[in-house]
């Protein structure tokens, strides 16, 4: 308890000496076009919350991204089991899941237009953007797990679904918790950015753009600072919810 505490105060004083470069550099630019300081970005920050538009472009944004993360998250899983039970489903999903890692969310984004709107962009490219984080982490944690507790299974004859309650998911536990962490994070990054590039009115996304247009640079920095504390309140419950459901790993 003492060392965290302690590494709590420096991880606090390494923050601290981080928002004094950030204070020196923008003091020596001079021009808050370019760099603003750490208190007017603070200060735009608050009176971000106090626009009722804000809180509305917050909502609009989380109900879309939070439900593409929730869709990527459940197929994912759902498909890795079947894959981690029949092989020949993981080689035919093999270049799918490649591809989706490999290609950059500008790219889907732009694609993505042509059969979408631009409200239900971010939604979109946020499940693409979970699907093979989820799966792959869980299929790896799955395929590395022990196979004498398969073979006990196979001798008492249990069911598949006792299999997966009882051996399966205390053996991917760890990884499906990483995974949510990781995913839902990405998630808020590419549903905004999809947002951007697509648009959308009424989304965190649009109002990054409006700060762009009007040279609004504290604006910009303090909608960035909105959506990292979103994404670290989403992580959070993610945990907490996965932590209620499966137990283990403290939240």
């Amino acid at each position: 308890m003492v060392r965290k505490r302690g590494r709590t105060r420096e991880k606090l004083l390494a923050v601290l000496l981080a928002l004094l470069v950030w204070q020196a550099v923008a003091m020596a630019v001079g021009a808050e076009i370019l760099l603003p300081t750490p208190l007017a970005v603070i200060g735009r920050f608050f009176s971000l919350l106090a626009d009722g538009g804000t809180w509305s472009a917050l909502l609009y944004s989380a109900s879309r991204i939070l439900l593409g993360f929730l869709s990527g998250f459940l197929l994912g899983a759902v498909l890795s089991i079947l894959a981690a039970r029949f092989r020949v489903l993981e080689t035919l999903l093999f270049p799918y899941m490649i591809t989706v890692r490999a290609v950059p969310v500008a790219s889907f984004t732009v694609v993505a237009l042509i059969w979408l709107t631009a409200a239900e962009l971010s939604g979109f490219i946020s499940f693409l953007i979970v699907l093979p984080i989820v799966y792959n982490n869980i299929l790896e944690g799955l395929v590395a797990r022990d196979r004498a507790l398969d073979e006990m299974a196979d001798v008492f004859r249990l069911p598949f679904f006792k299999r997966l309650r009882y051996i399966w998911l205390p053996t991917v536990r760890p990884t499906l918790f990483a995974a949510a962490t990781t995913a839902v994070g990405l998630a808020w990054k590419s549903g905004v950015a999809a947002e951007l590039i697509g648009l959308a009115d009424g989304t965190v996304g649009d109002a990054i753009y409006m700060t762009k247009i009007n040279l609004d640079t504290p604006a910009l920095f303090a909608f960035t600072l909105l959506i990292v504390l979103a994404g670290m309140a989403s992580e959070r419950l993610v945990r907490l919810a996965l932590r209620a459901l499966l137990g283990g790993d403290r939240a």
